[in-house]
């Protein structure tokens, strides 16, 4: 969470007073869940284990929560995810509780997975957390197959260095020493 005394605490109070105020048309809300569910899949099609552990939960649907964003997803017998057909009752609700947007970046950029709270069946939320630890997406191997193995190798290199500086300054702005242990 971003404290009063953070520089960037003014960021996090336009972001807050916009993001109330201005709400897209439903169109593009939808436009955009359909993209994020096309990225999803392109994700797990990268691991075989991962479709396997979500066909076996085919027809189950999840919801995800943050401040006013809602999306529902249905597993596929194929092992994909779909959105939820309007009205679909979710077994699992998955909410994330860090309503900054620059906590969350800041979470993220340590490494840390953002706080949710959980309700709904338990089973399910075991195998969403098994997705969340294990999948992860290969950008190098994306980008190797438009630009070839060496850019690709030499881009991903110089983006891991930048994420790990970004990590080490963010580290050390959020009051402790980079690489230092969280007594949390």
């Amino acid at each position: 969470m971003v404290t009063p005394s953070s520089p960037f605490s003014f960021l996090d109070d336009f972001v807050n007073r916009v993001g109330a105020r201005l709400q897209p048309p439903d169109w593009v809300i939808h436009e955009v869940q359909h993209r994020a569910v096309l990225f999803l899949n392109h994700v797990l099609q990268q691991e075989p284990e991962a479709q396997q552990r979500l066909a076996r939960q085919q027809g189950r649907v999840v919801q995800f929560e943050w401040r006013f964003v809602t999306m529902k997803v249905v597993a596929t017998p194929a092992g994909l995810l779909d959105l939820a057909p309007e009205g679909a009752v979710p077994e699992l609700l998955l909410a994330v509780t860090e309503t900054s947007p620059l906590g969350l970046a800041r979470a993220a950029f340590r490494g840390d997975k953002p706080a949710v709270r959980i309700e709904g069946d338990v089973q399910l939320a075991a195998e969403v957390n098994w997705l969340v630890d294990h999948v992860r997406w290969d950008v190098e191997d994306d980008l190797a197959r438009l630009i070839g193995d060496v850019p690709a190798h030499s881009i991903a290199t110089g983006a891991g260095r930048v994420v790990e500086a970004l990590r080490k300054f963010v580290g050390e702005r959020g009051g402790r020493p980079a690489g230092s242990a969280s007594a949390e």
